[in-house]
């Protein structure tokens, strides 16, 4: 099981300025966490929410299609929410008069204010593995369990046991399912779990792992 330790740095680097930075050092397109589409996370979204008036947030969602891919499919409440404002806008003017579909949110993740109980399912590719000490995770958890509602759930991909220790020059911290779950706690339940390998724009491939949980407590 691999258990997140409590590393020598700190997130002081994980900044809106260094997504901004990020973001203007190259098209949306060539970064490495790019995909043309998430296959894995439409799959996984797609079981736990047919129904197309869920509400759904994509955390770090950025300038990902995962928001295009949902409206296509008929999802009518979907928020995205990012550090970096430049991602966003890059979604936004990708689609156009679509956007005005969609509740962008300019924040961070574990400070910004959510309604409680507001959220059907909670997305996250690549967000969570970016926070490497414990109190920065207990907030993202707890906010977590404060926008979900009681039967909602989390659908989460982070580096795999096997993926790269850094990305866009952070650190991350690598988890296996065993390990997400002892992260998340006793207020969600391991429903599925995929391993997922990425290829990146650089022709590198990256993996991850996902996991869906249920909110249970």
């Amino acid at each position: 099981m691999s258990v997140p330790q409590n590393p020598a740095f700190t997130d002081a680097s994980n900044t809106p300025e260094h997504w901004e930075r990020a973001y203007r050092a190259r098209p949306s397109t060539e970064v490495s966490w790019y995909r043309p589409h998430l296959e894995r996370s439409l799959a996984f979204i797609n079981d736990v929410a047919p129904d197309r008036c869920a509400h759904i947030l994509d955390v770090g969602g950025g300038a990902s299609t995962l928001v295009d891919d949902l409206l296509a499919q008929g999802y009518r409440h979907l928020s995205v929410l990012d550090l970096s404002e430049g991602a966003l806008s890059t979604a936004r003017d990708r689609l156009g008069a679509a956007a005005g579909g969609v509740a962008w949110l300019h924040g961070d993740v574990r400070t910004i204010a959510l309604e409680p109980q507001s959220l059907d399912l909670w997305h996250d590719r690549a967000v969570f593995h970016f926070l490497t000490n414990e109190a920065d995770q207990a907030a993202y958890v707890s906010q977590v369990v404060h926008a979900l509602k009681p039967d909602g759930h989390l659908v989460i991909a982070t580096f795999a046991p096997d993926g790269p220790t850094r990305c866009s020059g952070l650190p991350v911290v690598r988890y296996d399912a065993a390990g997400l779950a002892q992260v998340f706690g006793g207020a969600f339940r391991l429903e599925d779990q995929a391993a997922d390998a990425h290829a990146t724009p650089g022709g590198s491939v990256q993996s991850f792992l996902y996991c869906r949980f249920a909110r249970v407590g």
